[in-house]
């Protein structure tokens, strides 16, 4: 079965990662999409400023999207330069305050984890293990605050709902504005502490069957 259809199968195994519970009524749908000018030419300040007060007019709490989105603003940053093939969003954003917590949707084990300080990277980041029955897959959480990272260590377990970590701040969180990027993953084909969040258009069969939409899991 594939990674999809065992989430879908499975959705009352799983726990809110936010508290409180994201829902369509309280987040707004974030588009950073290539053909999206709206955020074009602005400075980090101005871009944290400009998303806080697209989500304040809105009333929501949170701003998510961005799964299988083509993005042009990856080629600004110190990873992906001489990689402009690299364009496709495979995780989902969900842009919040620093400091805000998250847990765990599962029971699970830390696969790895890792704080990746380059210009436009995830910053810290951590991979957890799961198993729904005999299907094994992992979640990955990235862009957080140094502090989740304190204590861990590889095979650490978490139940359902324990706190795992905060979004991070700029610059430690890659220098993004503050938001996590979450995605689920089947075959971390030996990836540790990382694992792409970005590919390429040529790759998109391989990682969206990989790495399915997690949004069901974000906002109920």
């Amino acid at each position: 079965m594939s990674l999809a259809g065992i989430v879908e199968d499975n959705l009352t195994a799983f726990t809110p990662m936010f508290d409180p519970v994201l829902s369509m009524s309280n987040t707004l749908y974030m588009d950073f999409s290539g053909s999206n000018c709206e955020f074009d030419g602005m400075n980090e300040a101005a871009l944290d400023a400009a998303i806080m007060q697209k989500l304040d007019r809105a009333g929501a709490i949170a701003g998510v999207g961005g799964y299988l989105e083509n993005r042009s603003l990856y080629q600004h940053t110190d990873l992906f330069q001489g990689d402009r093939e690299r364009c496709i969003h495979i995780g989902v954003d969900v842009f919040m305050p620093a400091g805000t917590p998250l847990y765990a949707p599962l029971d699970a084990r830390v696969q790895s984890f890792a704080n990746r300080q380059v210009f436009g990277d995830y910053g810290p980041v951590i991979i957890l293990q799961h198993l729904l029955g005999e299907s094994e897959f992992h979640s990955l959480y990235g862009h957080l605050s140094e502090s989740s990272l304190a204590g861990l260590f590889d095979g650490k377990a978490f139940v359902a709902g324990e706190k795992i970590g905060e979004i991070g701040p700029r610059p430690v969180n890659g220098n993004w504005p503050p938001h996590l990027h979450f995605q689920l993953v089947r075959d971390m084909q030996d990836y540790r502490g990382d694992y792409p969040g970005v590919v390429r258009p040529a790759e998109l069969d391989f990682f969206s069957q990989n790495c399915p939409d997690p949004t069901v899991l974000i906002v109920t």
